[in-house]
């Protein structure tokens, strides 16, 4: 079975994110005066809940009867979200996120093997483009075949309807592609597509449990800095290569 692209989730798969979320969330918080904070403990849970908005408007349920109507309610919350994006990139800008280790090193092989690379992440459009803008060089757009996010695609995981717009705009049939997330929700979108799956746990999921994942490791990993093979057989590999993925995908279409 040949390998002809890799997806990508964005949050906690390409880059160690997702306590940045946090801290631009908590920020935000108490610039509205809302009495809201949230742990890492909290947070955790929460990410349960695909989309930032959605996170929020879960959480403030207790606000909804401060708001004369529904519409006014979604409003704040709207309003609230797009200060948390303001500062989120912000924070990606004047801080050190970096890629999580292995990631731009698959990126570059996937590029010279002709691999096509897709995003396929619930974040905000503009999240990404912050993100690779302060990690890749200039022109890293056309090095990806697509870029989906929920700005072109509202659903979010865990439906399947963001890799399935990845999957159309690459022109890749779900069998030859391999999708990389972080959480149960992307696990479950992805696998809905079709797909086969490495998760990369991190502080936030590495006590989750992922059902149906081809491999779970704690990073992509670098041959000087081997990945811990949590479920799955990686077949002794210190790292996710362009073989390993390959060989994912022929044993799923083997046990299929």
């Amino acid at each position: 079975m040949t390998l002809n692209a890799l997806i990508f989730d964005v949050d906690g798969t390409l880059a160690d994110t997702e306590d940045v979320h946090r801290l631009a969330f908590n920020h935000v918080f108490q610039e509205f005066g809302l009495d809201w904070h949230w742990s890492p403990e909290l947070y955790r849970e929460l990410l349960a809940i695909s989309g930032g908005r959605e996170r929020m408007a879960a959480y403030g349920t207790h606000l909804r009867r401060r708001f004369a109507t529904d519409s006014a309610f979604n409003d704040f919350i709207v309003t609230l979200h797009r200060a948390k994006t303001r500062k989120y990139a912000a924070m990606l800008t004047e801080g050190e996120v970096k890629l999580r280790p292995g990631i731009r090193r698959l990126i570059e092989t996937a590029r010279e093997a002709r691999v096509a690379l897709g995003i396929a992440t619930s974040s905000a459009h503009s999240n990404v483009v912050t993100l690779l803008d302060n990690n890749l060089p200039p022109g890293w757009r056309a090095w990806f075949g697509a870029l989906e996010s929920c700005d072109s695609v509202p659903d979010k995981k865990p439906s399947p309807a963001v890799y399935r717009a990845a999957l159309a705009a690459l022109r890749c049939e779900a069998r030859h592609a391999l999708a990389f997330e972080d959480t149960q929700n992307g696990l479950k979108a992805a696998s809905a597509a079709g797909l086969a799956i490495i998760i990369t746990t991190h502080r936030f999921t590495r006590e989750h449990l992922f059902p149906g994942a081809d491999l779970v490791v704690d990073s992509a990993g670098e041959p000087a800095r081997p990945m811990r093979v949590l479920q799955g057989d990686a077949g002794g590999a210190a790292c996710v290569t362009l073989e390993l993925c390959a060989q994912l995908i022929e044993r799923r279409a083997s046990a299929a």
